[in-house]
């Protein structure tokens, strides 16, 4: 499918001109406000992996790879998905789609980010930093886009991988290792990521119907994907005590997990029993724990830091 590129009304002649992207346009294809919360869980791991600051110089480098190498999945994305963006409404002013920003483009601008982010990891952190974003990289672009997005509705819950990568990032880039603990932090995000985005595939899930996105609530209904979103809140809060037997953190965690678990079941129990009494979903019931969901991740990786710098 073609899109018209973007133009405008040329001053005092009432001609159209192509218009230019500015830079707003290129970071506009990263999905900044995506790349906030994979950042935070990046950063707060590297205060974990130390136990304590662990430099600002390593923190400013990972910080910037690690937008660059999010970033740069995102142009993808975009790219791949350019003609069911062409189709929803809140994705058809993307750059990609209304021609401000060609494939060529776009493609070039990614792979440069992508480079860059490699690059950093590679010779300002460790090796292992960079392979793990990378994979996180190709988990989110060819396994989750390219693949899974229009193939199950196991979509999410499996390319929803990606997004679990960053605090592997955030702890190779400290110790140069992965142990147990770190592995741990990728399983919490790995359940916690259906609750988060199914929550929200409630609230648009006609728009994913229209372009023919399998999402679980347009192929199996409200009712199946409210009881897998409990399921999973209860593995995710499970697994967010699991550090503890393993005595890599302390009471302050433990009771910030507790506290911020009944939170995020006590939600999911609410849209739970809205939906199983026969109700249809809308947005101002879905909408709590879609947005306490990314609440929880961050208070929780927080927790996790302050913990382990503080008490030791």
């Amino acid at each position: 499918m073609t899109v018209d590129r973007a133009v405008r009304p040329s001053p005092g002649t009432g001609a159209v001109q192509p218009l230019r992207a500015t830079w707003r346009d290129y970071l506009a294809l990263t999905k900044p406000k995506v790349i906030s919360l994979l950042l935070w869980t990046t950063l707060t791991a590297m205060v974990m992996a130390a136990r304590g600051w662990p430099g600002l110089g390593l923190l400013i480098v990972v910080s910037v790879a690690g937008y660059a190498s999010a970033g740069s999945a995102g142009v993808f994305n975009m790219i791949i998905d350019r003609d069911i963006d062409l189709k929803m409404k809140r994705t058809a002013t993307r750059p990609t789609t209304s021609g401000l920003i060609s494939t060529r483009d776009a493609a070039i601008f990614g792979t440069a980010l992508q480079v860059l982010s490699f690059a950093m990891l590679w010779f300002w952190a460790t090796p292992l930093a960079a392979w793990m974003s990378l994979a996180g990289f190709l988990t989110y672009v060819v396994v989750y886009t390219r693949w899974l997005k229009r193939a199950t509705w196991h979509n999410i819950v499996l390319g929803g991988a990606a997004g679990c990568f960053p605090p592997l990032v955030g702890w190779a880039a400290v110790t140069g290792n992965l142990n147990l603990f770190a592995w741990f932090l990728f399983a919490i995000i790995f359940f916690w990521t259906p609750v988060h985005f199914w929550a929200l595939a409630l609230m648009i899930k006609e728009e994913y119907r229209e372009v023919g996105i399998p999402m679980l609530p347009v192929v199996y209904g409200d009712k199946l994907t409210v009881m897998q979103i409990g399921l999973y809140a209860i593995g995710t809060v499970g697994l967010s005590l699991m550090p503890a037997l393993l005595g890599e953190v302390g009471w302050l965690y433990v009771l910030s997990a507790l506290v911020l678990g009944a939170l995020l079941l006590r939600d999911s129990w609410r849209l739970y029993r809205y939906v199983m009494a026969g109700n249809k979903v809308e947005r101002r019931v879905a909408l709590p724990l879609y947005l306490y969901s990314m609440l929880y991740l961050a208070l929780l990786f927080v927790a996790g830091a302050a913990d382990r710098a503080l008490l030791g």
